[in-house]
């Protein structure tokens, strides 16, 4: 796993502007990745951080690093509580619903639509798209918006600048540690 990676997928989410980030990682050795995921936990968990392998294949991982606080306040809000239990996530904690996510990717063929609402997507977009991914939205950007373009384009922005910012401060020498806000 490679600061660089974690930098270009997930640099807004160390810098707490968002919930969680997803990517995926080649797997060459699963003890190698569980790992570094140990030793990342460790290093960053007090940052209020937490990254953990949402899907392992023969040959690649996925990877969801998150801010759990920020999660617990995402899922409170009306209409993602509403979204979760339409789908039979257990709304006990926002814990108890990673463990769901986690079972419904590895249960189903079809990629689970709800997740944006665990990368701090507006609950009225991840709706949206679960109702028609193809029509009906306005812009593209990290997510499908189907309603509140203007504050999309604003998170689009910061999320690009972090981003930026993150990558220039990594190759100045910071460490990833050091980068989490």
């Amino acid at each position: 796993m490679s600061e660089d990676q974690i930098i270009r997928f997930c640099a807004p989410t160390l810098a707490g502007i968002k919930t969680g980030s997803l990517f995926s990682l080649r797997l060459s050795s699963e003890a190698d990745f569980r790992h570094d995921i140990s030793l990342f936990n460790r290093a960053v968990s007090k940052k209020g951080v937490r990254i953990i392998p949402l899907k392992v294949c023969e040959k690649y991982v996925l990877i969801y690093l998150y801010r759990p606080d920020m999660l617990d306040k995402d899922l409170r809000d009306p209409v993602a509580a509403s979204i979760l239990k339409r789908f039979g996530y257990g709304m006990k904690s926002s814990d108890r619903c990673v463990v769901d996510l986690v079972k419904r990717i590895n249960s189903s063929d079809e990629f689970p639509h709800e997740i944006g609402l665990f990368l701090g997507y507006p609950p009225s977009d991840v709706e949206g798209f679960i109702k028609n991914p193809n029509e009906g939205y306005y812009e593209v950007g990290y997510w499908k918006v189907y309603s509140d373009v203007e504050s999309a384009r604003r998170a689009f922005r910061r999320y690009k600048e972090c981003t930026e910012k993150y990558g220039q401060m990594l190759k100045a020498g910071r460490t990833l540690e050091q980068l989490v806000v």
